[in-house]
């Protein structure tokens, strides 16, 4: 950490630069520097790119711009090739990379602020990312997991949707308490024996549900939980009568002609549509609504359906520290010892 005792944080999210997808980076941001006063670099994928996991694209040359937000509720700012003064009303340079969340946390931290960073702060993404169905595609936990396993401490931070729309007053609520939990996180880190940084828990996944209570007072319980080990089932759908657009080997072959690949322009020209053409509609009812009989008591989805706020311990391999077994809940009788006792 700084001398200054000036805590360095870089923010990162998979939804991208303010807008609709991505409303709530920019009101973090002012909360952790105008309210907490930290030092926040901010590195982001310079276009949506949820549910990619901790995925990198090792083909492709990753191509950065700068992006300006100016002070307003939404952040909404000017995309610049080149690094220049702000303007008036400009609050920050930030750095959009045309690559993964993970890319962009690992990009950050090696080479762009090499030896400056103290904390890795992924999100908020829009909607929840409780449960392994969510937290294994998540790219917001996976840019947490990637800095993480560079030795620096992570945090992944989402708002779960509860209400369509959201209303926009319960924004700066959940910045508020965000903000708590993560400076109470980063000064009382967890210790885990398997941890790779100072046998430390590697990272932590925040979910916050997005609820009328939030404006409540004393506001949402926060619980220690463990991740749903639920599933899902189909994630695609068949699209009918659709040309490709592309060769059937994908933009990302490498290989621009591979042998026994059909010709583009022979296929373009045939009145003909493939029949093996999906895209990405997940069912996802299950996972959203889960009946509430089938959810583990302690876990994250149980404390999302309850409406408290969910912090699981995360190790970077696939498992949870024994920190996080130890706090859950495992039943009705022992869910009290779950409950954060912490005045934030």
């Amino acid at each position: 950490m700084s001398t200054a005792s000036r805590l360095r944080v870089l923010l990162t999210n998979d939804d991208g630069p303010p807008g609709h997808n991505s409303p709530y980076i920019y009101g973090l941001y002012r909360h952790l520097t105008k309210e907490l006063g930290w030092d926040v670099k901010v590195v982001i994928p310079s276009s949506q790119k949820s549910w990619i996991g901790k995925a990198y694209h090792i083909t492709e040359t990753i191509y950065g711009r700068y992006y300006y937000p100016r002070d307003s509720e939404d952040g909404a700012g000017e995309v610049s090739e080149t690094s220049r003064p702000l303007k008036d009303g400009e609050t920050a340079e930030w750095v959009l990379l045309d690559g993964t969340p993970a890319t962009c946390a690992n990009i950050g931290l090696h080479n762009l602020y090499p030896g400056e960073i103290d904390l890795v702060i992924s999100g908020p993404n829009l909607g929840r990312n409780s449960s392994s169905a969510f937290a294994l595609s998540s790219g917001t936990i996976g840019a947490a997991l990637s800095s993480s396993l560079s030795k620096i401490r992570s945090i992944a931070i989402s708002y779960g949707t509860v209400v369509h729309p959201t209303p926009t007053d319960w924004f700066e609520p959940a910045h508020v308490i965000g903000g708590r939990i993560i400076r109470h996180l980063w000064n009382n880190w967890g210790i885990d024996e398997g941890g790779i940084r100072n046998n430390e828990v590697d990272l932590y996944n925040v979910n916050i549900p997005m609820i009328s209570g939030l404006l409540e007072d004393p506001g949402l319980p926060i619980a220690w939980t463990r991740i749903w080990r639920n599933s899902y089932g189909r994630l695609f759908k068949r699209e009918e009568g659709v040309k490709p657009a592309s060769s059937p080997a994908g933009p990302d072959s490498l290989d621009s002609n591979p042998q026994g690949m059909l010709d583009t322009a022979l296929l373009e020209g045939a009145n003909i549509a493939s029949e093996l053409t999906f895209k990405f509609a997940p069912a996802m009812e299950g996972l959203i609504r889960p009946d509430a009989a089938n959810v583990p008591v302690g876990s994250d989805g149980w404390a999302i359906l309850k409406g408290w706020i969910s912090v699981t311990p995360l190790r970077a391999s696939f498992a949870e520290p024994r920190q996080a077994l130890e706090n859950a809940a495992t039943g009705p009788a022992d869910i009290d010892k779950s409950i954060w006792k912490v005045k934030l």
